[in-house]
C-alpha cells in the first residue's frame, strides 16, 4: 500500500534528532569496541529527463497553456500518530487507561487536540506494580517494582518460542553498544565491576554476547516513530516490509526488552510521543516479551512531560519502569553535558568513585541492576 506522501515527510522530519544535531563526546572516552556496520538507506529519486530541443530551422509551433490542476489543500502543522484503540477508557483519573496489546502496523490519524481524546482501555488489573501514581514520578524508585504481570509475560513467552537468554535494546544514539552495555561482554567485567562481579555474574553469564550485539531496533537518529517504519529496516538483514522491530524480535526473539527513547524533536506534543510509545510496547506485548520502560536524563521538552508519561504508561500496563532519570538528577550538572542532552562521561571503572559521578556509568550499572532484578525475578532465581 502506498503511503501518503504526508506521512513518509512526517517520518523523515522525526529522524532529524538531537543525536543527529550533537555529535555525542562521549564517543571519546566511551569503552572501545568495535563500530557498528553503518546502517544506511539510498532513497533513489527519479532523474528528470531534458527534452530534445526543436531543430531551430524549423518554425516553433505554439503550445497549448497547460492545464491547471487543483493543489490538494494541507492544514498546517499537523501531526499524525498511530491509531491506538477504538474503545474509549475514562480520561479523566490520575492514570489515564491503556490499550491491549495488539500487533498491527502504525496506520496515521490525526493528532487529536485534547490529551483527553487518546483512545484507552482500562488500566491492567490486578495492579500489582509500583504503588505511585505518575503524578509522582519523581519519586518511582530507580530499579522496578516486578509485577505479577511481568512474570506472567515471561511464562507465556517461554511456552510461545522466545530465547530466554536473549534481551534486545530499542533506543537511539544512547543505547547504541559502544556507549550502553557493550563493554560487558567484552571479557573485563571483573576490571569494571571489581568485587561486585559475583553479584551480577548470573545474569552476564545468562545474556551474553547481547550486551554487544548490534540491535535491528537501535540506531542513531532513531526515535519513537523509526523504529515502527519498515524504510528504517537494514536492508541487509531484514526482510522487505519488515519494521526494525519486526526485523530484530524475528532474529533474536529476546525474552526481556529495554525500551530507551531519549530523542523527540523539540516542540512536537508530548501526545504524539505517547501514541508511537504505546504501540511499541503493544507490539512488544503482542510477542509475549516483558518491556522494561526507561526514563530519560534531560528535559528538552521543557515540562518534564515526557517522563511523566512514560511513568504512566509503565503504570496503566503495570510493566517495569527502569526510572534512570531519579539516578541522573542528583549527579554534578544533573548527568547532562552543556547542551542539556548528551550524558556526562568517563572511563567505565565503576569501581572508582570519581567516575561513578559520571552519567554514563551511572546509566550503564543501574541498567545491568534494573535487567539482573527483572531476569531473576520472572525467571523465579530469587
Amino acid at each position: 500500500m502506498k503511503r501518503p506522501l504526508y506521512l513518509l515527510l512526517a517520518v523523515v522530519l522525526l529522524g532529524l534528532s538531537a543525536c543527529q544535531q550533537t555529535g555525542s563526546p562521549a564517543a571519546r572516552s566511551a569503552p572501545t569496541l568495535a563500530s557498528q556496520p553503518a546502517q544506511s538507506q539510498v532513497l533513489s529519486t527519479p532523474t528528470l529527463q531534458k527534452q530534445a530541443q526543436s531543430n531551430s530551422a524549423q518554425p516553433v509551433q505554439p503550445q497549448p497553456e497547460p492545464t491547471k490542476l487543483p493543489q490538494p489543500t494541507q492544514p498546517a502543522k499537523q501531526v499524525y500518530l498511530p491509531q491506538i484503540s477504538s474503545a474509549q477508557g475514562d480520561p479523566t483519573g490520575d492514570n489515564p487507561a491503556a490499550p491491549t496489546a495488539t500487533a498491527e502496523r502504525p496506520t496515521a490519524t490525526v493528532l487529536p487536540t485534547q490529551p483527553g481524546d487518546i483512545s484507552r482501555l482500562p488500566a491492567y488489573a490486578p495492579h500489582s506494580g509500583s504503588k505511585l501514581t505518575s503524578a509522582q514520578w519523581k519519586e518511582w524508585p530507580v530499579l522496578p517494582v516486578i509485577s505479577q504481570r511481568a512474570k506472567d509475560i515471561y511464562k507465556l513467552g517461554l511456552e510461545s518460542g522466545i530465547d530466554p537468554r536473549h534481551f534486545s535494546k530499542i533506543g537511539d544514539c544512547q543505547s547504541i553498544r559502544q556507549y550502553f552495555l557493550g563493554f560487558l561482554d567484552d571479557g573485563d567485567q571483573g576490571l569494571r565491576l571489581g568485587g561486585d562481579l559475583p553479584k551480577y555474574s548470573g545474569v552476564l553469564d545468562n545474556f551474553k554476547d547481547s550486551y554487544t550485539r548490534v540491535s535491528m531496533s537501535v540506531r542513531t537518529g532513531f526515535n519513537v516513530a523509526s523504529v515502527l517504519v519498515p524504510m528504517n529496516s537494514d536492508p541487509a538483514q531484514c526482510k522487505a516490509g519488515e519494521t526494525p522491530l519486526d526485523c530484530e524480535f524475528r532474529l533474536w526473539k529476546p525474552s526481556v526488552v529495554i525500551i530507551s527513547m531519549e530523542t523527540w524533536t523539540q516542540n512536537r506534543p508530548t501526545q504524539a510521543y505517547e501514541g508511537y510509545l504505546r504501540q511499541i510496547v503493544d507490539f512488544v506485548l503482542s510477542r509475549n516479551v516483558v518491556p522494561i520502560l526507561a526514563t530519560k536524563a534531560d528535559n528538552l521538552e521543557g515540562d518534564a512531560s515526557i517522563n511523566a508519561m512514560i511513568v504512566r504508561v509503565a503504570y496503566e500496563y503495570d510493566i517495569p519502569l527502569w526510572n534512570f532519570w531519579a539516578a541522573a538528577d542528583p549527579l554534578p550538572g544533573h548527568g547532562l553535558q552543556d547542551d542539556g542532552f548528551h550524558l556526562t562521561n568517563g572511563p567505565s571503572i565503576m569501581t572508582n568513585p570519581d567516575n561513578m559521578k559520571m552519567a554514563w556509568n551511572v546509566r550503564n550499572l543501574t541498567a545491568l541492576q534494573t535487567l539482573d532484578l527483572v531476569w531473576r525475578t520472572v525467571a523465579g532465581k530469587k
